[in-house]
């Protein structure tokens, strides 16, 4: 698969020593969906306007299709980068209609292609009936639709969303993800999408890519992100877990407060470490109340089919449980819990 933007030890400082970001490393591989996440104030959306042009950068460089359009010396103009952008609050134009917002971007086409692009995109989108509407008149739903399909009219190369999800009811979101995601596909157009939630990341992406603080701290598969975190940051942002302590019992053996760990799954040589954590997913802990190790629920939250238990083990140590929402316990209850890691991830404290 050919590489559509190779990103290469880019940096951005604003002002004196306001660093930005600093040394960004990424391939993005062409059409693939690209997810960029992490917390509010990261970087994540200063990287995808420095892609798109909007921010010039101070030191490396960003290559598409193999020539380079940003470095520290020149920046391609926005206009020549041929690639689509949908913004956070998806800047439809209120006094134009959705035809003719669509049409915004066709500046060198005939009438009769202009109409014949809307009406294949309106059918793309399952909207065509919403052809002669205004934004006003739409759900916040069917305005990402049309935002999205209105950055695709002109067959750009790339597209680029900055949190384009992050006004959709949640109700809907879910699905509207997954229609995305679908449509992405079936353009088999390279995408980059900016969130903070790791729902939307995992349901859309093939690669994902974690900063923190202006640095990119792991770059992978949703799966490898989740079950294979690099570092504590990862380990902690994405999805929900807990430490627990590793105790080395001799040069060949290890423990934690749940019991012993599988040597044979320890594959990191750490008997030159002295404190380490490993990382426990609500998952690892299975409910089994005729198990004769007890934690007691100190919360509890209803997910429907689930319930979620914060619990207490050993009166010392926190950890998290996911049961059959059956299995309806009490605050204060104490109920049986089973290890079963499939993964062994281990820090240094």
């Amino acid at each position: 698969m050919n590489k559509k933007i190779i990103i290469s030890n880019l940096s951005l400082i604003f002002e004196e020593k306001n660093k930005i970001l600093s040394n960004i490393n990424l391939n993005i591989q062409d059409s693939e969906i690209n997810c960029i996440l992490g917390p509010s104030g990261c970087g994540k959306t200063t990287l995808l306007r420095a892609i798109a042009g909007f921010e010039d950068v101070s030191s490396g460089s960003i290559l598409k299709d193999g020539v380079c359009i940003t470095n520290s010396v020149e920046n391609m103009p926005v206009a020549n980068r041929n690639m689509g952008m949908v913004f956070q609050d998806y800047a439809l134009f209120p006094n134009m209609d959705v035809k003719t917002n669509i049409e915004f971007g066709l500046k060198n086409h005939s009438d009769l292609e202009k109409e014949n692009r809307v009406n294949y995109l309106l059918d793309l989108v399952n909207l065509p009936e919403h052809k002669n509407k205004f934004p006003h008149e739409l759900s916040g739903g069917e305005q990402q639709r049309i935002a999205l399909i209105r950055a695709l009219a002109p067959s750009p190369d790339i597209i680029l969303m900055d949190e384009p999800f992050s006004n959709i009811d949640q109700d809907i979101k879910e699905e509207l993800v997954s229609d995305v995601r679908d449509l992405l596909k079936e353009l088999s157009i390279t995408s980059i999408i900016v969130t903070h939630d790791q729902n939307e990341a995992f349901n859309i992406a093939d690669q994902v890519a974690i900063m923190n603080k202006g640095v990119i701290q792991q770059i992978g598969t949703p799966y490898d992100i989740y079950h294979k975190p690099a570092n504590k940051f990862v380990a902690g942002f994405i999805g929900l877990g807990t430490f627990l302590p590793v105790r080395k019992v001799n040069d060949n053996s290890f423990e934690i407060p749940l019991g012993l760990l599988n040597n044979e799954r320890i594959k990191n040589d750490l008997t030159k470490f002295e404190n380490l954590e490993m990382l426990i997913r609500p998952d690892d802990i299975i409910h089994n109340d005729s198990s004769p190790k007890k934690a007691v629920i100190l919360e509890k939250q209803f997910r429907g089919a689930e319930f979620l238990y914060k619990l207490l083990y050993n009166n010392e140590y926190s950890i998290l449980c996911y049961a059959p929402s059956h299995h309806n316990h009490a605050i204060g209850d104490s109920i049986g819990i089973e290890l079963d890691i499939k993964h062994y991830v281990i820090f240094e404290r």
